[in-house]
């Protein structure tokens, strides 16, 4: 479950962030989309409601949230994407399917098993799997796509 507009919205107002009516769009955007979405996407969507908007100013502010940890930030291999974060209140990472963008949650760390050396400290980490779904799995099956066969198409 994500969070929710007010959720986003309480988390930048506590950390000193003025709320403007742009940010608040951008918060219930994040809320209410279920999916991820490109920088692309973010500045066309805020283009049809506040006209002059550069998507520098937007791609700021994408990167503000994210710093917030109210949206995520997760590079898939055409580029990078947004979403609103998870509202479960413990850590955890995702399997992302590579077709549909489903999203399942990892209930566990990865980090636990990091032997990092003595001289380095480790300030935050990103673990993302990418696969394919059942139902993707079953759709690439019946058009008799492999992921060698795709790789080779490329």
């Amino acid at each position: 479950m994500m969070l929710s507009t007010d959720e986003i919205i309480q988390t930048m107002s506590s950390q000193g962030l003025r709320i403007t009516d742009q940010r608040k769009t951008l918060a219930k955007l994040f809320a209410e989309t279920d999916g991820y979405l490109t920088p692309k996407d973010v500045y066309e969507f805020m283009c049809k409601k506040y006209s002059g908007l550069s998507f520098d100013t937007v791609y700021r502010n994408l990167r503000v949230m994210e710093e917030l940890g109210v949206i995520e930030q997760i590079v898939f291999e055409d580029g990078l994407k947004f979403r609103g974060s998870c509202n479960q209140d413990h850590h955890h990472h995702h399997m992302i399917c590579l077709q549909c963008e489903k999203t399942y949650p990892i209930q566990f760390c990865p980090m636990t098993f990091a032997d990092a050396p003595d001289q380095f400290q480790i300030v935050k980490h990103k673990f993302e799997v990418f696969g394919y779904c059942k139902n993707c799995r079953e759709d690439r099956a019946g058009m008799n796509l492999t992921p060698a066969t795709v790789e080779g198409e490329k």
